[in-house]
């Protein structure tokens, strides 16, 4: 378990009340208005969660991030066990499509990562123990709830998972630059991992020697690299239409 004393913004907080967590109260800016708001407002009362109305001083105040108007005190997220997960996955499917991210340490990078990953229907989220980053209110707020939509494991070092996977008949691609394949040339149809790597080193040179297969994203342009969120994207997208 992880703590996190808050989340901001109001997609976020109607995703962790749908997702029935914890929440001990939740604070409002005063006259706010729209169709988001008001489905927040309405979830807040049918769950009779304790609330206040405050003024947008006391949100600033509570936060420096773009609340939108909306901040909630919440209990821990869970971490889930990596071997009981995976488990429960194949009661549901022959082909679980899980990710592994090696040290990724930018929050909002994390949590677009994320969203995508809820959008694509992946199994679980496997990060590091240390140097990875952690679930707090940036990761909640840009991942727009999606947080407490998937599944989130910690293993000791990414071998850990990538070893255990692989003994479970789980293929493991590591997305490298370091390969002739691009992510075109590979069969993602059946049970697979993702490695993604982090945003300046990339996958650790040792998680990449184990890994069933690399490949790439082809780069046309003259920049050399994609930022690690839009090129999971492109990975997790790519398996989806292969399994369509």
């Amino acid at each position: 378990m992880e703590k996190t004393t808050q989340i901001f913004g109001i997609r976020a907080i109607i995703e962790a009340i749908n997702s029935n967590k914890n929440i001990d109260k939740v604070f409002l800016q005063k006259g706010l208005k729209g169709d988001l708001y008001k489905e927040l407002e309405s979830l807040i009362n049918s769950n009779r969660i304790n609330s206040s109305y405050v003024p947008v001083e006391k949100l600033n105040k509570l936060t420096n991030n773009n609340h939108q108007g909306a901040v909630a005190q919440i209990a821990s997220i869970k971490f889930y066990e990596l071997e009981s997960l995976h488990e429960k996955v194949l009661e549901k499917t022959t082909t679980p499509l899980y990710l592994l991210l090696d040290q990724l340490s930018d929050v909002r990078n994390f949590g677009a990562i994320i969203r995508t990953a809820e959008c694509t229907g992946v199994n679980g989220i496997i990060i590091q123990s240390k140097g990875s980053a952690p679930v707090n209110g940036d990761t909640i707020k840009t991942s727009a709830g999606a947080v407490f939509k998937v599944p989130i494991c910690k293993v000791s070092h990414i071998k850990d998972a990538v070893f255990f996977l692989q003994a479970s008949d789980v293929k493991v691609i590591a997305a490298t630059e370091k390969t002739t394949n691009t992510l075109y040339d590979v069969d993602f149809k059946g049970a697979c991992a993702i490695i993604m790597g982090s945003e300046g080193r990339g996958i650790n040179p040792s998680v990449i020697k184990v890994a069933d297969e690399k490949a790439k994203l082809p780069l046309l342009g003259e920049i050399e690299s994609l930022n690690v969120s839009v090129a999971c994207g492109a990975f997790l997208y790519e398996a989806i239409r292969q399994r369509r």
